[in-house]
């Protein structure tokens, strides 16, 4: 049996821990005595913490990478995410599924502690869950999470509170930047499943999407990294089954399949008076996809990319 995520992750948790001055991220002991990773709260964090927090959240089967490109000039550099197993990776670690709320506090959780708790009725369905190892959890947060989810997350996941390690990124920081546009491929995987398709036939996946500027507005922050997928995210998806099925999704997989389709998220997202769950579930989906059946050597693509509107949306 090969590892699970807490096993894949750990030396990858321990390498960021070691690394923190240079990646300038804060850790600190929290409540209950779990170990906080801040990556963005009040340390300043970095690119690259972004890009090593995404291979952690992706349950350490996942890789991120930068490439240079001119696609999007002149924001230049783009986030490339690939998995040789996406379903385990993106939706089984990656997704950010975990609900967490307390006193105030509210913030979704993805990363490797997803399937020691197997709470979330995903996890029936994949037919998926672990036991042992440290629980780590990446949180999209600009607060410290309290004692109470401390605790939730402990008990979840049968762990003593002091063996939790929670890395918080926030929206509008440079780690938290990158751990969200990372999500390219778990974005077009997500949308898959909503859509039907058979996890089963999906046997590998590549995206990239650009890498926008942080800002400090949070509505801002989340409509440049919501369009960076939305506008500039590019999928290839690898699949078995019958070549008019991966046709069907490569038509349906694209955010131009979306009636919201076509503006600026955070102007969407002003429109639907600030309320996400009024934006049309289609609309989050990458830019442009490609199918490909490989038993029957057939692709098929859809959708394109707007650099004009990422450029407008990241302020260029």
């Amino acid at each position: 049996m090969s590892p699970g995520f807490a096993a894949r992750t750990a030396p990858l948790v321990a390498a960021l821990v070691a690394d923190a001055a240079p990646l300038r991220l804060g850790v600190a002991q929290g409540q209950l005595g779990a170990r906080i990773v801040d990556g963005g709260i009040e340390a300043r964090g970095s690119l690259e913490a972004g890009r090593r927090i995404a291979e952690i959240c992706m349950g350490g089967i996942g890789q991120v990478r930068f490439q240079a490109s001119d696609r999007f000039a002149p924001f230049t550099t783009l986030v490339e995410v690939g998995a040789s197993d996406p379903v385990r990776a993106c939706l089984a670690s990656q997704y950010a599924g975990w609900k967490l709320a307390s006193g105030g506090f509210f913030a979704l959780g993805s990363g490797p502690a997803r399937a020691l708790a197997a709470c979330e009725p995903l996890f029936a369905e994949l037919g998926i869950s672990e036991t042992g190892g440290d629980p780590v959890l990446v949180l999209e947060t600009s607060a410290v999470p309290p004692e109470a989810v401390v605790a939730e997350i402990a008990a979840a996941c049968a762990a003593d509170p002091a063996r939790v390690t929670l890395i918080l990124t926030p929206t509008a920081s440079l780690a938290g930047t990158v751990q969200i546009v990372a999500r390219i491929l778990e974005v077009a995987l997500h949308k898959a499943h909503a859509l039907g398709f058979p996890l089963s036939d999906i046997w590998d996946g590549r995206g990239s999407a650009p890498v926008p500027p942080p800002i400090p507005d949070f509505i801002a922050a989340m409509g440049r990294t919501n369009d960076a997928c939305l506008y500039g995210g590019e999928v290839q998806l690898y699949v078995g089954g019958p070549a008019a099925a991966a046709r069907d999704l490569a038509e349906a997989l694209p955010s131009c399949a979306s009636r919201d389709h076509g503006r600026p998220f955070a102007e969407i997202f002003a429109a639907c008076d600030c309320d996400f769950y009024r934006i049309d579930p289609l609309l989050f989906s990458p830019a442009r996809v490609t199918v490909t059946a490989i038993e029957h050597g057939a692709s098929f693509s859809a959708g394109a990319l707007d650099p004009h509107l990422v450029a407008r949306s990241f302020g260029g």
